[in-house]
């Protein structure tokens, strides 16, 4: 017991650190963490990480409010619509066995680290400074141009895509907010982070909440892998602010590429 609580710290300040730097990342690291070095099955696991994915955020949004690196008018869109599909999620997150949900969870995994790998920022598109961005509504992010129906479009299929696989994968979605901020609708990189961190804590309530009538969490792994994420995601935030948001993409970019073919392979592998 106490090997497996130290080993969840352990743990737990590495993801931290992820989620703090990159506004996601965590849930992709927690889930094959929980199951592959903690011995939890994938729907424990999934649950256990919405838990620590869901406060490790909260405190990033926190950290990040003085800063105004947080588009609330944006992450308020995410909320309303992916809240409600959480919970769809979530109840599919029962019906499947576990090497089917740890396979869906690579491909997701790989599919979101493609589109910032084949993404070209424009080099006129920099970071903003420390409070020039967090209360811009998204049509300021994006100039009001044609494109804002295709912007629309883009937010509402990805609130809602982030929303069903944070019930799903448990894994709070910002692997997916992300790329959707950056790709679908070039929000610069450190805005993105604080808005999907925002995204995260909203979405994983309201996993949390629908999987509490079944819920059995192991708290001895739970309780110390939180409390160290959460020193470890102010760490995360301190490294990122030395960062360009290009070296942010990049790093987030080979992170889920990396999680998502050792994830997929070993999923393969349980269904042979």
């Amino acid at each position: 017991m106490v090997a497996s609580a130290l080993l969840a710290a352990a743990l737990g300040v590495a993801i931290g650190a992820v989620i703090g730097g990159l506004g996601g990342g965590g849930g992709v690291l927690a889930v094959p963490a929980l199951v592959y070095l903690l011995h939890q099955d994938a729907q424990d696991a999934t649950t256990s990480s919405v838990v620590i994915v869901g406060i490790t955020a909260l405190v990033g949004v926190l950290s990040r409010i003085r800063a105004r690196l947080v588009d609330w008018r944006t992450g308020a869109v995410f909320a309303v619509i992916g809240i409600p599909v959480t919970f769809l999620g979530t109840a599919l997150n029962h019906a499947v066995s576990q090497p089917v949900l740890l396979l869906s969870f690579a491909a997701v995994t790989l599919l979101a680290a493609i589109a910032m790998i084949v993404d070209v920022r424009a080099p006129t598109d920099p970071d903003p400074p420390a409070g020039a961005e967090g209360t811009r509504p998204l049509a300021t992010v994006h100039p009001p141009t044609q494109r804002l129906a295709g912007v629309a479009v883009k937010t509402v299929l990805g609130a809602a895509a982030v929303g069903f696989l944070t019930g799903f994968l448990g894994v709070g979605g910002g692997f997916l907010v992300v790329p959707v901020l950056v790709v679908g609708l070039r929000m610069p990189m450190k805005l993105a982070v604080g808005t999907s961190l925002l995204v995260i804590t909203l979405n994983a309530i309201a996993s949390f909440a629908a999987r509490v009538p079944q819920m059995d969490l192991d708290w001895t792994v739970v309780a110390p892998f939180t409390a160290a994420a959460v020193i470890g995601s102010l760490v995360g935030r301190m490294v990122a602010g030395r960062l360009s948001g290009t070296t942010l993409t990049r790093a987030f970019a080979v992170l889920l590429v990396v999680v998502g073919v050792v994830v997929g392979i070993e999923s393969v592998l349980d269904l042979l």
